[in-house]
């Protein structure tokens, strides 16, 4: 085989047309230093944060036609956010998220009360057998949450709880792929359904009810009417947690998801480079407005091991996310490594946690896991797995 260079790499990236056909993504500066090992390419493309998930076919472009060189055997392109977002005034005008990640209503047990001098507020109502939701969030797509969130849950599953996990991504949801499962859910009384299966985590997700082919062209009611359904008319049985994959993004859909649903914490996902956690702090203010505890942030695609040599390359910089949670004062739950293995498990639809689970990715996410429950005890307040209740001002 062909040892392909970085210059053949750039030129034919050279051919991949930048953000609104203007130019080419090489020229335009966009692209990440070129790191070739064992016929796979690694890469990134800048693009401003706010695009992320409107570009990611520019992102699929890219990678498609690095893989059609000779000599590659595959590719892997992230998409990541544009460091001239940070100098805007919504950056400046940002607020820091108070300590240590849960809302000022809530005491050191992560017990709901109201703020001094507000009256009592009602607390929302939990789903009938599930012990605890957290979500897993990001700022923006692109930075592995979903991925994140399916091996998040087999972690726990294989920590010896009974997991479900809810895709709450109504426009692009993607554990039917994620966890192989094909087929309609189905119902077995009145309007409740029955959640599908795989790997012991029951699953529900709007893509096992519309085809993936299908645009959704919905508006806010429609998608909290549905994501609603998906929570409360599912027969989850008896969990002692459901994860909920977010939708990336803190807009009306996100608010609204964080708002409805009984929420116990929240698990923030971002890379390491700077402009990544400027998004991240807007999910982290998103769950600090609603008084729902950030469990603690994960690093994804925090360093890459090349497989040939064994030498360490910080693709995306690195620690960025360890150091945003020592700032605002909430845990780091771990890094999670750059790798093609959990990149192409996912895609096959067999997580690392399941295909490799004495692999070091999965021993990585196990004791992400094991943080995770660890400070989801404590804010339930001596381990009490019953329904969470969470107050609003």
């Amino acid at each position: 085989m062909t040892d392909v260079s970085k210059e053949q790499v750039l030129e034919r990236l050279r051919t991949v047309r930048g953000p609104d056909m203007d130019g080419n993504i090489v020229d335009l500066g966009l692209v990440s230093d070129v790191f070739i090992s064992d016929g796979k390419a690694y890469f990134s493309i800048t693009v401003p944060a706010e695009r992320a998930r409107e570009l990611d076919p520019m992102r699929a472009a890219a990678e498609r036609v690095v893989k059609e060189i000779p000599g590659i055997k595959a590719a892997m392109v992230a998409l990541t956010a544009d460091k001239r977002a940070a100098s805007g005034p919504a950056a400046a005008r940002a607020p820091t998220p108070p300590p240590p990640g849960r809302g000022a209503a809530h005491d050191h047990a992560g017990h709901g009360h109201a703020a001094p001098g507000q009256p009592p507020q009602r607390a929302k109502s939990g789903i009938p057998g599930v012990g605890a939701i957290i979500a897993v969030a990001s700022g923006k797509g692109g930075v592995g949450k979903s991925t994140t969130s399916v091996n998040l849950a087999l972690a726990l599953k294989a920590n010896g709880l009974r997991v479900g996990i809810l895709d709450a991504d109504i426009y692009g949801p993607s554990m039917p792929r994620l966890l192989k499962i094909s087929g309609r859910p189905q119902q077995i009384e009145g309007r409740i359904i029955k959640p599908m299966e795989n790997y012991g985590i029951k699953v529900m997700s709007m893509g096992f009810l519309v085809d993936e082919e299908v645009a959704m062209i919905w508006r806010g009611p429609m998608i909290q009417s549905a994501l609603m359904q998906m929570l409360r008319e599912v027969a989850w049985g008896e969990l002692d947690v459901l994860v909920v994959d977010m939708p990336p993004g803190t807009g009306d859909a996100q608010l609204t998801m964080a708002q409805q649903v009984p929420l116990a914490g929240a698990v923030i996902v971002s890379t390491p480079q700077d402009l990544a956690l400027i998004d991240a702090r807007k999910g982290l203010n998103m769950f600090s407005k609603v008084e729902v505890p950030v469990l603690g942030i994960v690093e994804n695609m925090s360093y890459f091991i090349a497989p040939d040599t064994g030498n360490r390359y910080d693709i995306f910089g690195h620690g960025g996310a360890r150091k945003e949670a020592e700032r605002i004062g909430v845990p780091f739950l771990g890094e999670v490594p750059l790798t093609m293995d959990i990149r192409e498990t996912s895609d096959a639809g067999t997580p690392v946690v399941v295909s490799n689970p004495e692999g070091a990715a999965a021993k990585t996410y196990r004791a992400i896991a094991t943080r995770v429950w660890q400070e989801l005890e404590a804010v339930q307040g001596k381990g009490n797995r019953g329904a969470p209740a969470i107050v609003f001002e």
